[in-house]
């Protein structure tokens, strides 16, 4: 009897072969990397900054940043992981926030009406480069390219033929300013809720629902997506129309933060949330990636980007650390990405 208790006894694992063993999952999932980068930043400015990093202040600084650039971060990665690019809402921004501005700003029209037509831009460019990539054999990079050089013009034109100048004001009121564009707390801007909305529709789109899988489907093999019974059209013109959604969601809420718009207002975010996308752990070439990996690339992002100003560094160099931040992530994200494959491979032998 003895020796039977001491034989299921010693199989049981104990609780640090459970901790090691979970350690090493987690260290193989392709957010690890993301992660580390995460804590590393923040422990570095944490740091230098000192006081003024850790306080509400400074937290609020990168939260903005990563709320506005998170929002625009989802789609696009989730686009990367379908294959595709999408450069075009560097022009739907402050396409969207100029639509807002001329309608219920310099026309005076309801601020429903204006808003509903802000986002309707960005559906609208959404829709046309989805057409244009499945109706053409042109890349998605060259397409959305052009899209965007011609919603510039396009608003460049209008707002100057309309207004008169580059850039229109509006003053939006109590009820609206509070839904989208107020402070919480006089330094967080409600935006980051939105962003937090915005996560959690999208985890569900790309990790729960079944649309999910077709995705990753589309961004692994087109072909094979295709002929497994994926709508591969369909989808591809959703996924363009929920990026322009969203940018032209970023550039309503910046215009009623705001209360102005810019045509040139966008232009930081096409590279910026690229960044974030690559950061968080998401294939160039497609067929990988996460939203939960994106999220943690959009606040590493944002902590370097804001982070630089809490130290003595000189401001300058924050497009350095940036870079150098992109290359190493990229670098240990292909590593833990190995590393998953070859445990992967492993545990099918």
């Amino acid at each position: 009897m003895n020796t039977t208790n001491s034989v299921h006894v010693s199989s049981v694992p104990s609780g640090g072969e459970n901790v090691r063993a979970t350690v090493g999952q987690l260290s193989r999932r392709p957010e690890a990397g993301s992660l580390l980068g995460l804590i590393a930043v923040f422990v570095f400015f944490g740091m230098l900054g000192g006081q003024a990093f850790l306080s509400p202040a400074g937290y609020a600084s990168w939260l903005n940043v990563a709320a506005e650039i998170g929002i625009v971060a989802l789609p696009v990665g989730l686009l990367m992981i379908a294959g595709e690019m999408d450069l075009s809402i560097g022009a739907v921004i402050p396409a969207a926030s100029l639509t807002v501005a001329i309608i219920s700003g310099h026309y005076g029209l309801p601020e429903i009406v204006g808003i509903s037509a802000g986002l309707g831009v960005g559906l609208i460019v959404g829709f046309f480069n989805g057409v244009v990539v499945n109706r053409t054999a042109v890349p998605s990079l060259i397409v959305t390219i052009g899209s965007m050089f011609g919603v510039m013009g396009l608003t460049l034109g209008f707002t100057v033929l309309i207004a008169g100048s580059t850039g229109v004001s509006l003053v939006p009121s109590p009820t609206v300013k509070a839904i989208l564009g107020d402070f919480v707390g006089g330094m967080f801007q409600v935006t980051i809720f939105w962003w937090v909305l915005f996560v959690a529709g999208f985890f569900y789109l790309l990790h729960i629902s079944p649309v999910g899988n077709w995705i990753f489907a589309l961004g692994g093999d087109k072909v094979s997506a295709r002929n497994a019974g994926i709508p591969t059209a369909r989808l591809t013109v959703a996924l363009y129309m929920l990026s322009g959604f969203s940018a032209a969601f970023v550039g309503v809420s910046q215009v009623l933060v705001y209360q102005s718009a810019q045509v040139l207002a966008g232009q930081s975010f096409i590279f910026n949330s690229i960044m974030c996308v690559v950061i968080g752990g998401v294939l160039l070439t497609g067929g990988a990636g996460s939203v939960v990996g994106i999220v943690l690339g959009t606040l590493t992002f944002a902590i370097v980007n804001q982070g630089v100003y809490f130290t003595g560094i000189d401001p300058n160099l924050g497009s350095v650390i940036i870079g150098a931040l992109l290359l190493i992530a990229v670098m240990m994200n292909d590593k833990f990405r190995l590393m998953a494959m070859a445990y992967a491979t492993k545990k099918k032998k």
